[in-house]
């Protein structure tokens, strides 16, 4: 049953995340009132006994399930206990919950890193468990792939109104730029940010260089977070029949349709940033998958499509890092 009512009970997992936080600011700004949300440390989404009282007690029309722990190649490189098993408890909780206590529509964020390293570009939904995942994030994908299984697996048996929305690299206002932790475009916006401050001795004026990891050649797809949200409402609002004439799995990539170089989005970020070091390569750290770009041709159908260029959401997100971000980081 898709959204139609401004007063339905939408409950968002993970609203103060970053594609949480920007969901719910999504759906408020769209004249929706009933929206709700509980932190972690009222609410372990681990537990499953708690998230089945949490779900009776509140009876959520909708879901969206954007709670989740993420992290770039180091974090799952160094934690992948955490990221396949957190993961797999708090789908499996917030899923069945929604379904033992009747919930309209849930739909579930997953990752596009799911698809397998070789697939063909641009990726579509089809070459979910073709081939072999990219080693550096497998925790996560394999957790991923899981949960929209799941979903697709209620849907079968139940006839549940489950669909998961697989984005591509996200980006935008709360990001995570811990450098132990982060993605590549926020860790590369504030390498660059903080080697502008930077003079090196011997050097005169231009800034401190910065590092990438690997030979900066694969290619990368960005969606700015605003867009991700304005992509959950439009699911949420549209009726079942039409989104599953296009996904029979319930499944949908959400991206921009182009992708560039980590070189090139280096380039990009010194732009914005005004960073005119040099650019230096530590061939001893992965590459990753080589590209990683979706086919966006199931929401394209559907008439939805990303609006926020990536350079325009790369100056938003920078605006934001030195508002929010900068007094806080360790230096």
């Amino acid at each position: 049953m898709h959204l139609t009512d401004s007063n339905a009970k939408i409950y968002v997992a993970g609203h103060r995340g970053m594609a949480g936080q920007a969901i719910w600011k999504h759906l408020d700004d769209a004249g929706y009132e009933n929206l709700m949300g509980r932190p972690s440390n009222d609410l372990d989404l681990r537990d499953a006994y708690a998230t089945r009282q949490f779900f009776e007690e509140e009876q959520p029309d909708f879901v969206i399930l954007a709670a989740a722990r993420v992290g770039g190649i180091l974090a799952n490189d160094r934690y992948p206990a955490d990221f396949i098993g957190d993961n797999l408890a708090i789908q499996q909780s917030v899923i069945n919950a929604a379904h033992e206590t009747g919930v309209d529509r849930l739909i579930f964020l997953g990752s596009t890193c799911i698809y397998p390293k070789h697939a063909p570009q641009p990726m579509s939904e089809d070459s979910l468990l073709t081939g072999p995942l990219e080693p550096t994030n497998q925790w996560y994908a394999v957790a991923k792939i899981a949960g929209h299984k799941l979903c697709e697996a209620m849907h079968r048996q139940h006839g549940d109104d489950m669909l998961t929305l697989m984005p591509t690299n996200l980006y935008g206002p709360g990001d995570d730029f811990d450098l132990e932790t982060s993605h590549v475009l926020p860790a590369l916006l504030r390498k660059a940010h903080e080697a502008k401050s930077r003079k090196p001795s011997g050097r005169n004026g231009s800034d401190a260089s910065v590092t990438l990891w690997g030979s900066g050649d694969p290619k990368r797809e960005f969606l700015y977070v605003d867009d991700l949200a304005d992509a959950v409402r439009f699911v949420l609002e549209t009726p079942e029949e039409e989104l599953r004439d296009v996904a029979p799995d319930g499944m949908l990539n959400v991206g921009v349709g182009e992708d560039l170089s980590i070189n090139a989005l280096m380039g990009l970020i010194q732009d914005v940033v005004g960073h005119d070091g040099p650019i230096e390569h530590d061939r001893s750290k992965p590459d990753g998958t080589p590209r990683k770009l979706v086919d966006t041709s199931r929401l394209d159908t559907l008439g939805w499509q990303a609006n926020t260029g990536l350079r325009e959401g790369i100056e938003k997100t920078y605006k934001w890092f030195k508002q929010r971000v900068t007094s806080n980081v360790e230096r």
